[in-house]
């Protein structure tokens, strides 16, 4: 059965978006470099990326629908169903899993009845899990709409959803303040940042990453390994392959030429 087609933007919408995805492509010396922060500016007026907002897309691009929905279909920061205010994420990768990400994890699916990738009732808050996002020495992570709340347990996860869904002011432990989903999208499709405090804020390095960095620089003495008793510790700092394994020497590559 062949598909409809897609409903239209009543038309100051299109209009509107059509101005914005303009001011996009201009950007871009081959216009179908545009399609993801189109992709993204089309989400924030609908929270999702639509059937309507993919043929907008394709038709601004010059692109086929079916290419326009690969790629939407290819990045989870798409939605492509109607979803929360709030998207609440837990890292359930490696190091945020081993510290506690699982149990906030299964404790906001109990405690908001929902499942990976539902929406609550009211609207407010989608519920999904997520990969690493570079923040291992803050584990476990949680994000929302895409800022950081940074070591988190069960019981602070669940107050923040509380917050979110009361609307109650909540404050990421780093980076910019929280917006809305829609904000988030248009920002994300190249558009200035309007939060108070947003051009200042960072989401610089935890103490764990500053030492490794600071280790790396020589500024630190590296650590000790600890030895079997009756052994001699070993200072573990970075070894020369030849001397870091006797089996397998190798130097520096021999420059060409010589």
């Amino acid at each position: 059965m062949p598909q409809l087609p897609a409903p239209a933007y009543p038309a100051e919408v299109r209009a509107r978006l059509e101005a914005d995805a303009k001011e996009v492509i201009d950007r871009y010396p081959d216009s179908r470099s545009a399609l993801l922060p189109l992709l993204h500016l089309v989400q924030s007026e609908e929270g999702y990326v639509s059937r309507t907002g993919m043929a907008l897309c394709a038709e601004l691009l010059g692109l086929t629908t079916a290419e326009v929905t690969a790629v939407a279909t290819f990045y989870t920061m798409y939605r492509r169903k109607p979803s929360g205010d709030y998207q609440v994420g837990v890292c359930t990768n490696t190091l945020c899993a081993v510290m506690g990400g699982d149990a906030i994890f299964d404790r906001l699916k109990q405690h908001l009845g929902v499942g990976n990738n539902e929406t609550t009732e009211d609207g407010k808050v989608t519920l999904e899990h997520i990969e690493c996002n570079a923040a291992c020495d803050f584990a476990p992570v949680v994000m929302v709409n895409w800022e950081f709340f940074d070591n988190q347990t069960p019981e602070s996860a669940t107050q923040l959803v509380d917050d979110l869904i009361a609307g109650r002011t909540v404050e990421p432990t780093r980076g910019a303040p929280l917006c809305s989903y829609k904000e988030t999208a248009r920002i994300l499709a190249g558009f200035p940042d309007q939060r108070p405090g947003a051009v200042e804020a960072t989401g610089g390095a935890g103490p764990a990453s500053l030492v490794g960095l600071r280790l790396a620089k020589g500024e630190e003495p590296h650590p000790k390994v600890v030895a079997p008793r009756g052994e001699q510790a070993r200072d573990d700092a970075p070894q020369q392959t030849s001397a870091s394994d006797p089996d397998h020497p190798a130097g520096p590559a021999a420059e060409e030429g010589e």
